[in-house]
């Protein structure tokens, strides 16, 4: 796996969701987002740590600290249980070097430090098969196909990849 740092999501951190929205970077997510779009996502990230529901990250290529892509964590509920649910998204001149992996193992371990959850839950696109093959890679366990709601108003086929956390409730 790369050597990669996760950093809290920052002010400086726009541009890098400018990239992560291009039409390739989205063809899972439901497409591009418009410029208030990204604003106001911008702003969720950047005060989601404060209001105790996640935390979002910028993933740092080491060891010359360039951003390379977005990964976080938030409350979410599903099939009547509070658990985590985890999305990352990786530049594509930089994806297929386990970058990914490392930035979600160190997000579980954020997670886990946490205590507050039993259940962390991925729900890439079947059709994303680099995304469901992270899931596989850490230890997931692929629990069914489902239809998901993302973003609001567009619904995909996804699976939903569960991980037992070390800590929770």
């Amino acid at each position: 796996m790369s050597q990669v740092n996760i950093v809290p999501w920052s002010e400086s951190n726009l541009e890098l969701l400018r990239l992560i929205n291009a039409p390739d970077m989205m063809e899972h997510l439901g497409g591009p987002e418009t410029e208030e779009q990204l604003e106001i996502r911008h702003k969720r990230y950047l005060e989601i740590s404060g209001k105790g529901k996640g935390h979002m990250f910028s993933i740092v290529l080491l060891p010359n600290r360039e951003v390379v892509g977005s990964i976080g964590y938030w409350d979410s509920h599903w099939q009547g249980e509070n658990v985590y649910e985890v999305g990352w998204s990786v530049l594509p001149g930089f994806q297929g070097r386990g970058i990914a992996s490392s930035a979600l193992q160190a997000a579980i371990s954020h997670a886990n430090s946490e205590a507050k959850f039993r259940w962390m839950h991925a729900f890439p696109s079947v059709h994303n098969p680099a995304s469901n093959a992270v899931c596989r890679k850490l230890h997931f366990t692929l629990r069914s196909e489902c239809e998901f709601e993302y973003p609001p108003g567009h619904f995909m086929p996804c699976n939903d990849w569960r991980l037992e956390l070390d800590c929770g409730q």
